[in-house]
C-alpha cells in the first residue's frame, strides 16, 4: 500500500528494521498513517519504507548527533514509537558485566529519553499526539540472570508514568505497552550472543508464543483510540505464560 505523507497522520518508529519495530510500522501503515522507519540498519528500513509507503531515515538512538537529525527531518507527528531496545546477556549482579548493562541501559533507557526530548516538540506541533514506549514484563517482574534488563525495563516503565504526570494537560497521551514472551527472530539470538541452541530453548515446548504481529497489533490499537482516551499500559503476554517464572511448556 502507499501512504501520501501530506494527507494522513505521521508515525515515527523506532528499532523499525525488525522484529516488534518492523511489524508496528506495517500495522501503523496499514491505519493510514504515514511511517518513518528509524534504525541503524539503512537496508532494511530503506526495504520496509518502500513495502509500505513511507519514509526511512537512519538513526541510533544512542547517539545525540542521530537523534537530532531525525528529529530535523520530521517537524510534525502525530505518534511516537519508542521501540528500539535489546538485552545481552544473563549475569548474576554479582558477576554484571558492566558494559553490557552500560549498553542495555543506554538503549532502552536513555535512547528513549533522547529519541522523546528530540521529538516532543513535533508531538505539539501535531496538535494531537500519542507516545507509545515498548516496554516488557520484564519491567514487572524480577528475574535470576536478568537484573541487567529488568533494571532497564522498570526504568521504562517508570519514565512512562512520570511523562504522563509532567505533560499532563498537554493533547499527548502516553502509553506503555508491555510484552512477555515475544518470539521474533533476533532479540534471544542477541541476548545470548548468537547461540542459536540457547535462543531456541527460551521458547522449546511453548504453545504458541506471542508474535511480533501480536504486539504490533496491540500498539496500532492504542495508537487509533479516540483523542480523550489514554490507555496508560498495556500488558500482553502468551496464554501459556502466566509470569516470569510460569511458563507452560508441553
Amino acid at each position: 500500500m502507499t501512504s501520501d505523507p501530506t494527507t494522513s497522520r505521521t508515525a515515527v518508529v523506532t528499532g523499525a528494521s525488525s522484529g516488534i519495530g518492523a511489524a508496528t510500522a506495517r500495522a501503523l501503515a496499514a491505519q493510514g498513517f504515514h511511517v518513518v522507519c528509524a534504525a541503524r540498519r539503512t537496508d532494511r528500513i530503506e526495504a520496509l519504507a518502500e513495502e509500505i509507503g513511507g519514509r526511512a531515515i537512519t538513526c541510533d538512538v544512542t547517539d545525540e548527533t542521530s537523534v537530532a537529525a531525525l528529529a530535523a527531518e520530521v517537524p510534525t507527528i502525530h505518534v511516537l514509537v519508542n521501540n528500539a531496545g535489546g538485552a545481552v546477556g544473563t549475569d548474576r549482579v554479582d558477576a554484571a558485566d558492566l558494559d553490557a548493562w552500560r549498553w542495555m541501559y543506554d538503549l532502552n533507557v536513555l535512547g528513549l529519553v533522547r529519541v522523546t526530548r528530540a521529538l516532543l516538540p513535533a508531538l505539539r506541533a501535531g496538535g494531537d499526539g500519542v507516545i507509545v514506549n515498548v516496554g516488557s514484563t520484564a519491567g514487572r517482574w524480577a528475574y535470576e540472570g536478568g537484573g541487567g534488563y529488568t533494571a532497564a525495563k522498570h526504568a521504562v516503565k517508570v519514565l512512562s508514568e512520570t511523562l504522563r504526570l509532567e505533560l499532563n494537560g498537554e493533547p499527548i497521551r502516553i502509553c506503555e505497552v508491555a510484552p512477555g514472551m515475544v518470539r521474533t527472530d533476533e532479540f534471544s539470538l542477541v541476548r545470548f550472543g548468537g547461540d542459536q541452541e540457547k535462543a531456541d530453548a527460551v521458547y522449546a515446548g511453548v504453545d504458541q508464543p506471542l508474535l511480533a504481529e501480536d504486539v504490533a497489533d496491540a500498539i496500532a490499537w492504542v495508537a487509533t483510540r479516540p483523542s480523550h482516551v489514554d490507555i496508560d499500559e498495556l500488558v500482553i503476554k502468551p496464554r501459556a505464560q502466566a509470569a516470569a517464572h510460569k511458563v507452560h511448556r508441553s
